[in-house]
């Protein structure tokens, strides 16, 4: 395990690489990347359709931005720092069309584009993301909280991601982060114990 570790190429060459055209060094970001950010897709959306094609539009973003890219953060940090704006557009965007009602968003293939890497075959990845009743359960209370709300506790509780890199995604303080989330999931109880029956909690 430790000498596969070192022979893993880091994000910071796999970006030099692809900034000298390279473009196979970007298709290694995209499968190094791709499951957490579909992942935080789905939680964030809801909809396993809408979250691939948001996911697919984020490596987009990335394959446009990634050039002029001059490493000030972390890639990981970049990359999430994409997706959750393209998170919360895609949520507002939702918002204001009436569920069920689909208007296409013209995006013509260009060769500025990477080649598109989801697969939707196999069980509805959904079932993937929510495996247990619970999980399905805080989700749904998750979609019922305000964007700033939602968004740190899907960075920090659901994809564990560090205080330090939250506050650089969200240009943040650290302190703020930390307030913010204890703010949170002191909301997210209150609606998980409005949604709970008395025969959950007693079993």
């Amino acid at each position: 395990m430790f000498l596969l570790a070192l022979g893993r190429t880091s994000d910071a060459e796999l970006v030099r690489r692809f900034q000298g055209g390279d473009r196979d060094a970007f298709r290694e970001i995209v499968l190094r990347y791709q499951d957490r950010i579909f992942r935080l897709c789905v939680r964030w959306l809801g909809d396993t359709a809408v979250a691939e094609e948001t996911a697919q539009d984020i490596f987009v973003a990335l394959f446009r931005a990634l050039p002029g890219f001059r490493g000030e953060a972390q890639l990981s940090t970049f990359v999430f720092r994409v997706a959750v704006n393209h998170n919360k557009n895609r949520r507002a965007y939702r918002r204001r069309r009436k569920d069920g009602e689909h208007e296409p968003i013209d995006r013509p293939d260009t060769e500025d584009r990477p080649a598109r890497q989801f697969a939707s075959e196999g069980p509805d990845a959904s079932d993937v993301v929510f495996r247990t009743q619970a999980e399905r359960l805080v989700h749904a209370a998750l979609d019922m909280l305000d964007e700033e709300t939602r968004q740190i506790l899907l960075l920090r509780d659901v994809e564990d991601l560090p205080y330090e890199e939250i506050a650089e995604i969200l240009d943040l303080p650290r302190g703020t982060v930390k307030s913010r989330l204890h703010r949170a999931r002191a909301a997210l109880a209150v609606v998980l114990g409005r949604q709970l029956a008395p025969e959950d909690v007693n079993g």
